[in-house]
């Protein structure tokens, strides 16, 4: 099909919003969805002109294996006689323009953004590239102003004992040892740069900055900069361990991640792994909307994750857009999220989790073992929901030796259950229902911990020989904690843990409880209409005056 085209493949073509040397880059609307995307219009016989073909396929390799929430992300290629057209996720802002519009930001703001650039740096080192040219221009901000890492064409795959040494990407970012000819391992030069974009969100302006190229590599070699004094000393520690000029004494990925100014607000999905692509879950709910949509479509039909060098077919390409567009929708500020304010279930939540009580399922009394309020506090365990204060209200975070923010592998997936976009007042009544369903009981520890075994019931005549002894004892031992994980604003994981309990017994019921927590999760639809969950910080004389509302 032509460029000069007002269509491209399933794309209706936009106005352009950047040019290259050999192409433009335009928005464009997946008619079938109504999504946009911004096209990379790659002109071949400029493409061959200035011997760019090699550069161009380690671009599109490398994006195809990058899946992150802060890299931007590629859909597809295109290839017609004349042109190459790259269609990617359409990303309308730019750090460069933010930072020029308010001089200057604020160490809040500059650490939200930070964090999520380490995140995307460290997640593409970790496969194995070195991205090169980091700077504001190629850090992209979404409508929610979330980072989103782009412009890989500098970028290079790693090998492991290898060096680079190809001097390349803007010369106020580039690190000493690229300005000064040597060669590097790559994710040390990456470190550098992120410095010096730590440094201008702070600062406004670039810690090196000369007249003439000869004076700014002369200054960069140096090391010297001044900070200004309105900088905080963690923030000024670790401006300084970024940009030190030995690249085997400057800080690396991992140690930033130690650091306490990177750590104060860390989001919680920015500190755990992230889930395996290849793992991820097809929802129903999407396949059904995109045959309303006119594709024919199963969940078998959808490929996630395609073998190196292969794109996906239309119907997965479609169904990446709705599922792009579904986390965008419920993905929030996370500076109006308050993570210490306990989460109030509205009423038709309570109600619902009442009368799952009131049907014949009383909670259990946990053991003085399991108990998770002292004998001395003044709010009683209750059967069923606890209104007792919690010191951590918000989702727990489990603790992974893997790098938060890297792909987990199996042990990970085992350990952090399934995943899912529903709110967490709707994942609870999900999960009581089952437990209901698979006749256990439970008791909630807090409105995110549940505490569950099978229903103990008389022994008959027959259990109650010598031989059927043993596993009756067994059974009574078993208990199992079901725990939410928030991982985003809209993002949950659910996770089954042995409490206790004979290993063989309580895993075969462990598997029986997620699997059944999965399948009923999968026949909801995150985007039902649902009222709104109202997050407040509540007093303690509030929470001890609070009348309990599911005492039996």
């Amino acid at each position: 099909m032509a460029a000069s085209s007002l269509n491209i493949g399933p794309y209706r073509l936009g106005k352009t919003i950047g040019e290259g040397n050999f192409g433009k880059v335009k928005v464009a609307v997946h008619e079938k969805t109504g999504e946009k995307v911004a096209i990379k219009m790659i002109n071949k016989l400029k493409m061959q002109a200035m011997e760019m073909h090699g550069k161009l396929k380690r671009e599109i390799n490398i994006l195809q294996q990058l899946k992150h929430p802060h890299v931007i992300r590629l859909y597809e290629v295109l290839d017609t006689p004349t042109h190459i057209f790259i269609v990617m996720e359409y990303v309308p802002g730019e750090l460069f323009d933010y930072i020029l519009e308010r001089r200057r930001l604020s160490e809040g703001d500059a650490r939200r953004f930070f964090q999520q650039i380490v995140s995307g740096v460290e997640y593409s080192h970790q496969n194995m590239v070195c991205h090169r040219d980091l700077k504001p221009e190629n850090v992209l901000l979404d409508m929610n102003l979330h980072v989103k890492i782009a412009d890989f064409g500098l970028s290079n795959m790693m090998k492991e004992g290898d060096f680079l040494k190809t001097s390349c990407g803007s010369p106020n970012y580039a690190a000493p040892e690229i300005v000064s000819g040597k060669a590097y391992a790559g994710p040390e030069v990456d470190v550098w740069s992120c410095g010096v974009l730590l440094f201008a969100m702070l600062c406004g302006h670039l810690p090196f900055d000369e007249e003439g190229l000869p004076n700014l590599f002369k200054k960069i070699r140096s090391g010297r900069f001044t900070l200004p004094g309105h900088l905080s000393e963690l923030s000024r520690s670790m401006i300084i361990r970024m940009l030190v000029v030995d690249p085997t004494r400057r800080i690396t990925f991992r140690e930033i991640r130690k650091h306490a100014w990177f750590r104060q607000s860390l989001p919680l999905y920015l500190s755990v792994p992230l889930a395996d692509p290849s793992h991820q879950a097809v929802y129903p709910d999407i396949i059904t909307q995109l045959n309303e949509l006119g594709y024919d479509v199963t969940e078998a039909s959808i490929d996630l994750n395609p073998k190196a060098g292969a794109f996906p077919n239309m119907e997965t390409v479609a169904y990446q857009l709705l599922l792009d567009k579904r986390r965008a929708k419920c993905t929030t500020d996370p500076r109006e999220q308050d993570p210490l304010a306990p989460t109030v279930f509205p009423p038709h939540i309570q109600k619902k989790v009442a009368h799952l009580h009131q049907k014949g399922v009383l909670g259990f009394e946990p053991s003085p073992a399991a108990s998770p309020v002292p004998p001395a506090s003044p709010v009683p365990l209750v059967r069923g929901w606890s209104a007792q204060p919690h010191t951590t209200p918000t989702p727990s975070i489990m603790s992974y030796e893997l790098s938060p923010g890297s792909v987990g592998w199996s042990s990970s997936r085992w350990k952090l259950g399934v995943e899912s976009l529903l709110d967490s007042s709707t994942l609870v009544v999900a999960i009581l229902q089952t437990l209901k369903k698979l006749d256990f009981e439970w008791f909630v520890v807090s409105p995110f911990k549940i505490r569950c075994r099978p229903v103990r019931r008389p022994p008959t005549i027959q259990e109650q020989t010598p031989t059927h002894a043993g596993s009756s004892r067994a059974a009574e031992d078993l208990m199992l904690t079901v725990q939410l994980h928030r991982i985003a604003s809209c993002r949950y994981l659910v996770d089954v843990q042995i409490f206790q309990g004979p290993s063989i017994a309580v895993m075969s019921q462990a598997l029986l409880v997620i699997s059944s927590i999965y399948s009923a999760l999968q026949k909801i639809d995150p985007d039902e209409e649902k009222p709104p969950i109202t997050l407040r910080r509540r007093t303690l004389r509030e929470i001890q005056q609070q009348e309990l509302p599911f005492r039996k």
